[in-house]
């Protein structure tokens, strides 16, 4: 028998540059890893390692995966015994709240041959500053984009029947929530619904929701009010009490996509591309906002409009991808000159060291609990 991993992104490529939701899901954690190295170093597999083997320990786990390489992750948490590993290079900026009592650094440079990287210093700083100018392009591009889907967003905004909105607002939180007030203070953590990665956009949904016991789809377009909805929502959930999961849209870290509150069950969430769903379980339900909310015809008056629009909007978003493509092929050169450099040996050691301090804190724990 195995724990639950969950699957999810705390940083982002977004049309605001890159943008991190590390701090909220680092909340809370007595014991914080931050591992230092370049790229190559091993960060990822350490990581994983450990994840997998408390994984197997029964222990429930949350992998923070990276936006930038779809096959590596940013960061493990093991939140039972409040654990976690993160990466803490550029550019997660990690900021120690109790340096040396919470937070430890983890010098993976130490396994380097420093002599073998100075010999390719020139192509090394290169090959970083190339993919500098790749992610700039790619957020200049992700930005242009934003601008474009605010015109997509102003045809709807113009033809909403606000107070519709509203009541059916008004009417899901009295549904969700009803008259319960919980006698504590909300746990809310902010994270990201999905990512735009090298290889298109990304999502965990189906991860994500499993075991909720009701998911409800916002079916909508651009400026149709989704994510006003979802913060009305997620508010009225955290002055309740309840515990909430905020995740913001990957592309407009300033908008919503999805609500969780575990507590009664309910996630609600924008499911429209490029995190389109449908009802694949009992109790999934459609919220049709254009059907209920927006004026009849829209879509017809506004087609020609919408079709110039979407196009140049796509248009971006492609040429953005395309940039972040590119910097994940220099990031990958750069991760074999690193490779060449280590010494595994020493990395695995490192790995060891940690598991064994993560193995003394679950044995404190497991006596304080029966002491208490």
């Amino acid at each position: 028998m195995t724990g639950k991993v969950m699957h999810y992104f705390a940083g982002g490529n977004t049309a605001k540059g890159f943008y991190s939701l590390y701090d909220s899901n680092l909340a809370g954690l007595e014991r914080l890893f931050i591992l230092k190295g370049g790229p190559g170093s091993g960060k990822s597999t350490i990581m994983k390692k450990i994840g997998q083997e408390w994984l197997d320990k029964n222990f429930d786990i949350e992998y923070l995966h990276c936006s930038s390489d779809n096959d590596s992750i940013d960061g493990v948490i093991i939140p039972a015994l409040k654990i976690g590993l993160v990466d803490g290079t550029a550019p997660h900026v990690i900021e120690p709240k109790a340096p040396g009592a919470v937070e430890e650094y983890v010098n993976l440079g130490s396994a380097w041959n420093s002599q073998q990287l100075a010999s390719e210093r020139a192509s090394i700083i290169r090959l970083t500053n190339a993919r500098s100018k790749s992610f700039e392009k790619a957020y200049a591009l992700f930005s242009e984009a934003l601008k474009i889907h605010d015109e997509w967003e102003d045809i709807y905004k113009a033809n909403i029947d606000f107070a519709k909105l509203n009541g059916l607002t008004n009417k899901l939180i009295e549904g969700f929530y009803r008259d319960i007030v919980l006698n504590k203070k909300a746990d809310v953590r902010h994270r990201f619904l999905g990512a735009a990665t090298p290889k298109g956009a990304v999502d965990f949904i189906p991860n994500i929701t499993e075991g909720v016991q009701k998911r409800y789809f916002l079916k909508g377009r651009p400026g149709s009010g989704k994510s006003t909805m979802l913060k009305k929502i997620a508010k009225a959930a955290e002055q309740r009490g309840f515990d909430v999961e905020v995740y913001h849209c990957g592309f407009d870290p300033h908008s919503l996509d999805m609500v969780i509150v575990r507590e009664v069950g309910i996630a609600i969430f924008d499911s429209t591309a490029p995190h389109e769903y449908f009802p694949s379980c009992e109790g999934d339900e459609i919220i049709d906002i254009y059907k209920t909310a927006i004026l009849p015809g829209t879509d017809e008056i506004y087609a020609d409009q919408i079709k110039d629009v979407s196009s140049r909007y796509r248009e971006k978003m492609n040429e953005a991808t395309a940039s972040l493509a590119k910097a994940k092929e220099l990031h990958d050169e750069l991760e074999k000159i690193y490779v060449k450099a280590m010494d595994f040996t020493a990395i695995d050691d490192i790995r060891s060291d940690i598991h064994e301090q993560i193995i003394e804190r679950a044995q404190a724990i497991d006596s304080q609990t029966i002491l208490h």
